[in-house]
């Protein structure tokens, strides 16, 4: 009860409502496809809340679901998949600790661009079937590289996902694999990011709880998902979903063009 008296303080009860309903729909995407949660909650959240507010709140739900989806078969094979990406997921980890420290002295609206670009890019190139193709192994350079690219978006938004999908569908990762190292990739980065925003100040206590109260729906919307995932051909899910990012990621865009 006093937690959710603390939600109410801050955002009214519509918007609470709207962010239940948002974490559920983020949760039901990322089951079918296996990312898509920060993106969908930032966008969605922030249409209502603070972008900082909408950060904060993203964090908990993401942790949680990407653990779920990381274990899904078991810790040998999340333990595996952390030793083939170590270099991507180490660079990616130290820019997003270092990105994170500078959320709260960038205005809003930049942050909205910084994260609707992105997403408009990547869905539009996939859309359009002109994924990216990179040799496996891939060079030094292109991991770090994207790596170092993920955690300064990751470190800002909470939204990494885009460019660690680009990278391993270039390398033509099979899905299974794909969708796990997703959730490891994400898992990992997300507990950064968690401890990475207490120091920035995003995550505290007055935000803590609202973070808390979306994750219920969040789960349930994740195991529904999976339920999907199991059932029906996922391309399909896979091309309505990034329909979904490309219009969130152009209300982004206008959003931190018109204020």
């Amino acid at each position: 009860m006093a937690e959710m008296e603390l939600v109410t303080h801050l955002m009214t009860p519509s918007a609470f409502v709207l962010a239940l309903s948002v974490a559920f729909i983020a949760g039901v995407v990322k089951g079918m496809v296996g990312f898509a949660m920060p993106m969908i909650l930032i966008s969605g959240l922030s249409s209502v809340i603070s972008p900082e507010l909408a950060l904060a709140g993203l964090i908990l739900p993401t942790v949680i679901t990407n653990g779920m989806q990381a274990m899904r078969q078991g810790p040998r094979a999340a333990w595996e998949s952390l030793l083939k990406f170590r270099g991507y997921l180490g660079t990616l980890l130290i820019v997003l600790i270092i990105s994170a420290q500078f959320v709260r002295t960038i205005p809003a609206e930049l942050m909205l661009l910084i994260i609707g670009v992105p997403i408009v890019i990547f869905a539009a190139t996939q859309l359009a079937g002109m994924p990216l193709r990179i040799a496996s192994p891939p060079s030094r350079f292109a991991e770090i590289g994207i790596g170092a690219f993920a955690g300064f978006i990751g470190g800002l938004s909470g939204v990494w996902g885009p460019p660690t999908v680009a990278y391993l569908t270039a390398l033509d990762t099979p899905k299974r694999d794909h969708i796990r190292v997703q959730g490891v990739i994400y898992g990992l980065g997300a507990i950064v990011l968690l401890f990475a925003h207490i120091g920035s100040g995003v995550v505290r206590a007055e935000t803590l709880p609202f973070s808390i109260a979306i994750v219920p729906p969040a789960i349930v919307g994740m195991w529904l998902g999976l339920k999907v995932n199991d059932r029906i051909d996922q391309n399909a899910f896979r091309k309505a979903t990034l329909f979904v990012l490309m219009i969130a990621g152009l209300n982004l865009i206008r959003r931190g063009l018109m204020g």
